[in-house]
């Protein structure tokens, strides 16, 4: 019996059950209505107006409640108007780590040459929510923060656009089912011991240099994805020429961090922050390195892209998606 309400919530349950593929657009068969608490409220006065009317036969009551009939009939039209035709397109997702909030961004499209007031961007789950207008033939980014309680992979699930515009008498809404995801990394490590680095096993007068943070090794010309503290400022300031500052490393002095070079006795979770914790230190101080996990590995290289990847990898450890990660 305690799987009865269950049941009967996913046989009156609204919309699509699995997630949708942008974009997505709100037909009339999508948008529901009902009566609002203010709604029923005016209603009920209706009728007593309507009954009062009709007993003491006073014509300027039912010119009245007629009016304020047509009022109210107007408003619900006004609502479904107000989400018909509207278009939601699938932005990036923000990861983030616990205790934060991943960011899902969507794109809203209004096709038509009137605004859309007061409309409301929720989860079902009521952990984040956003209101927006729709201006007139526009496309606008929307936000949606969710809290990040656990690492994994945390999707955005069932999502609800509503409006209660003009008067709030009337609620529409429409179910969506966006397929995004975010990932929530493992929570950093509090006191983690600093990463074992490697013996060199070149000799040091084969002089094996590859790039790192070492020694300065000259100037080259400036990329667009150089970091700014690598920037030569003094030469920019004297010059005006971009030039970014090259540093250099022996190659024995690249980290690899290896799941199975942990301690036998900690537990999954404890691994998963440590490395984490590695990762944001190396990645800081712009080191090369690499990664092995049971499931997949990253050869050594540096920067934010790569940074983003590892740490991925090991937000889905574990789950049905980490094959699929890159």
């Amino acid at each position: 019996m305690p799987a009865l309400p269950a049941r009967l919530r996913a046989v009156f349950r609204l919309g699509p059950g699995r997630p949708e593929a942008a974009p997505i657009s709100l037909r009339q068969g999508r948008i529901y209505l009902l009566p609002t608490l203010p709604g029923l409220a005016f209603a009920g006065v209706l009728a007593i107006m309507l009954v009062a009317s009709i007993n003491y036969g006073i014509s300027l009551g039912y010119a009245f409640a007629f009016l304020l009939g047509g009022i109210g009939i107007a408003s619900v039209l006004c609502a479904f108007r107000n989400l018909l035709r509207i278009t939601i397109r699938y932005g990036k997702a923000e990861s983030a780590f616990p205790g934060g909030n991943v960011v899902f961004h969507l794109l809203i499209e209004n096709p038509d040459p009137r605004r859309r007031p007061a409309l409301r961007l929720f989860d079902t789950g009521k952990r984040g929510e956003t209101c927006f207008d729709l201006p007139p033939n526009t496309c606008v980014e929307t936000l949606l923060a969710l809290p990040a309680q656990r690492r994994g992979v945390l999707p955005i699930g069932r999502t609800v656009i509503e409006t209660r515009w003009p008067l709030g008498l009337v609620r529409a809404w429409s179910v969506l089912v966006p397929d995004m995801e975010a990932l929530v990394f493992p929570k950093p490590e509090v006191g983690s011991p600093p990463p074992v680095r490697p013996p060199g096993d070149r000799p040091a007068d084969l002089g094996s240099l590859c790039p790192g943070n070492e020694d300065f090794a000259g100037l080259r010309a400036y990329r667009d994805t150089d970091s700014p503290r690598r920037v030569a400022w003094k030469v920019y300031a004297r010059d005006g020429v971009m030039m970014t500052k090259e540093f250099s490393a022996s190659a024995s002095g690249e980290l690899f961090f290896n799941w199975d070079d942990l301690p036998t006795g900690l537990p999954e979770e404890a691994r998963l922050s440590r490395l984490a914790t590695w990762l944001l230190r190396a990645g800081q101080a712009e080191e090369r390195y690499a990664l092995r996990l049971p499931a997949c590995e990253f050869p050594s290289a540096r920067g934010e892209a790569h940074l983003r990847r590892c740490l991925g990898a090991l937000a889905r450890h574990g789950t049905e998606r980490e094959k699929r990660w890159e």
